[in-house]
């Protein structure tokens, strides 16, 4: 069959696809990936082959940098309601919703849709898979009666929040009952030749590739779960990292995004590093080089690089630190290795909270995260038995998900169910 895989240019998000694009490549089926031009050299250098459709759009990042510390300060509204039980109202998610849509919802989209579309009627993919903010995906879809499917990149917030949404908006009147994702959508249909449905909000099904412990799945929704495997780009695995460490080994990282896209690290780096350094063991932390450059010290027994395959590092760790960034999480997850999750955005403090319910680790919010309490974390972690029995049990539950390649046969028999 014909599979197209539709993003907007997020490398970040883009990386959570491959191995799922990959699988139905290696099962014999045709495989395009659509995406605005510039991105198509992120998309080639996957291996796998890229569609430029429409034009390049400047992605919002905020020009200033209190704009972008406001766009990492959590949810952007309405979702913020997918975990704060006083957002999850009507008066509230009613006008967050409506300029959700005619704001940053069709911005994301309106440069890749007609284009998208465009492309899609011509080449009649079978299956269309996207993630869950590119909803030009399913306008695709539906305008050549492909099949279709989002394909998660870490707790389902905007189906959480979509499902919410539609109970509140059923219990209204009906004269103050409003849609306007139903209403954008379906401005699509009149143009394409379709009526809006509610799998354009939320595909005909969801791939979920994070396990069910660490995952909150929205009610009424199909979800088919995978195992998460981890793709970041190109990767070589320092000649260091070929021996077994002497001492434990305890792994850092507060993520790419934090320096790539926001204005720095969400922890007193120095601080936690010199807490660290009173500890037997051997510290591991990706910290960027101008970051390096602000550190007072390094200490004797941390190691600062720039960057590491993270599934390279983690078998050789004892724990490991980290943003609760869903792929460094499930990247960790795939190893019997406790986990340090010190959360501040979006998903993170869900999945964080998650992984320290379900036993394989701790969790501190960043706001809370002095050197002295990561410290005790960790020696926590490596003294205390649980936890490794946790972690193995975490790693247990997702190695025992289906792999992608596995996965192939299930999206072929959906496909078919629901392939116009």
């Amino acid at each position: 069959m014909r599979v197209l895989f539709a993003a907007n240019p997020e490398k970040s998000i883009f990386q959570y696809q491959v191995a799922v694009a990959w699988a139905l490549r290696t099962a014999g089926h045709e495989v395009r990936f659509a995406s605005q031009p510039a991105f198509a050299s992120t998309i080639t250098q996957a291996g796998l082959t890229a569609v430029p459709v429409g034009r390049d759009r400047v992605q919002r990042r905020g020009a200033r940098p209190e704009e972008l510390e406001a766009t990492r300060a959590g949810y952007p509204e309405p979702y913020d309601a997918f975990d704060d039980p006083d957002r999850a109202t009507w008066e509230f998610l009613k006008p967050g919703m409506l300029q959700a849509v005619h704001g940053w919802h069709r911005y994301d989209n309106f440069a890749l849709t007609a284009g998208l579309v465009e492309f899609a009627q011509a080449w009649q993919p079978d299956l269309v898979i996207w993630e869950p903010l590119t909803y030009a995906g399913a306008i695709a879809a539906k305008a050549c009666g492909a099949a279709h499917a989002r394909l998660l990149f870490g707790i389902d917030v905007f189906g959480g929040v979509r499902q919410t949404y539609r109970r509140l908006n059923a219990a209204q009147p009906v004269s103050d009952q409003a849609d306007p994702m139903a209403d954008w959508l379906g401005s699509y249909g009149e143009r394409y030749g379709f009526d809006f449905s509610e799998d354009m909000v939320t595909g005909h099904f969801t791939i979920d590739q994070f396990p069910a412990s660490l995952q909150v799945e929205a009610p009424g929704l199909h979800y088919v779960r995978t195992q998460f495997v981890p793709y970041g780009g190109p990767a070589v695995v320092p000649k260091w990292l070929w021996a077994k460490p002497e001492r434990p080994r305890v792994a850092l990282t507060m993520g790419l995004s934090a320096t790539e896209v926001y204005n720095g690290y969400t922890i007193s780096m120095a601080e936690v590093l010199e807490s660290l350094a009173s500890l037997d063991i051997e510290v591991v932390a990706t910290v960027t080089e101008k970051e390096q450059a602000k550190l007072p010290r390094q200490p004797d027994n941390v190691r600062l690089v720039p960057y590491v395959p993270w599934h390279a590092l983690v078998p050789t760790c004892s724990v490991v630190i980290h943003h609760a960034g869903a792929a460094t999480l499930g990247t960790t997850a795939l190893h019997p290795v406790p986990q340090l999750a010190l959360h501040y955005h979006f998903d993170q403090p869900t999945l964080a909270h998650n992984l320290a319910e379900q036993g394989a680790g701790l969790e501190i919010h960043t706001t809370l995260a002095t050197g002295q309490k990561v410290r005790d974390s960790v020696q926590r972690l490596l003294t205390e038995p649980i936890f490794q029995e946790r972690a193995e049990a975490l790693t247990d539950e997702v190695r025992s998900s289906p792999s992608p390649n596995q996965l192939v046969p299930v999206l072929e028999e959906l496909t078919s169910k629901f392939r116009a």
